[in-house]
């Protein structure tokens, strides 16, 4: 599977948000969207242009390309209750994104790089794999022979300050240790696009 590796900061002003959350917010000095034409070319969209947005800001976020952000939509709609929701929730529970979701990262992008570079186990099996899907009971821990590794030893200088890791997810900071205790119960208000609207502009 393919991904974007190119600047960052292009996107977060192409779709008016930082969408990675990086240590500087690129719309501070730039809050308009790039080329030539950036400083006048916000206009008003129409219904489509809108939801397309959207969806751009959400593959983004989660670092999905088109088919594989797809995917998730069919197999919420495949599935029972709220698409949205279901779509929300697949997309959290991702591997990735629950080592970003625990703080052991500060960006998904490096979320991902660790996953690929197999640093995790799930119930103690070893787990490359960025889009695997966590469930609950679920246990995540670090590969021993990973302890050792810069990035890990800057881990328990992160977690003093955080004292916060969301409600569907348990944090050991002692073994180091991630557990899902629940489904993710995602506040629509606190995200940085409108699933309602992605959902929309993928079932015309």
């Amino acid at each position: 599977m393919g991904r974007y590796i190119g600047p960052k900061d292009k996107l977060s002003r192409r779709e008016g948000v930082d969408l990675f959350g990086r240590v500087k917010n690129p719309l501070q000095k730039r809050n308009y969207p790039p080329g030539i034409h950036g400083p006048t070319s916000r206009k008003r969209l129409t219904t489509y242009g809108a939801q397309l947005r959207e969806k751009q800001k959400a593959k983004r976020i989660y670092g999905l390309l088109e088919k594989q952000f797809k995917n998730y939509y069919k197999k919420a709609l495949a599935g029972r209750g709220n698409t949205g929701e279901s779509m929300l929730q697949m997309l959290e529970l991702r591997l990735d994104n629950v080592v970003y979701r625990s703080g052991f990262t500060g960006t998904r992008s490096q979320a991902r790089q660790l996953v690929n570079h197999r640093f995790f186990l799930v119930n103690g099996i070893k787990v490359d794999i960025p889009s695997f899907q966590c469930k609950i009971g679920d246990i995540i821990t670090l590969k021993e022979n990973k302890t050792d590794k810069k990035i890990v030893k800057e881990l328990s200088k992160k977690w003093e300050n955080k004292d916060e890791v969301v409600d569907w997810i348990s944090l050991d900071k002692k073994k180091v240790e991630i557990k899902i205790v629940t489904i993710p119960q995602i506040n629509e208000k606190k995200l940085l696009f409108d699933i309602k609207s992605i959902i929309e502009f993928y079932s015309k």
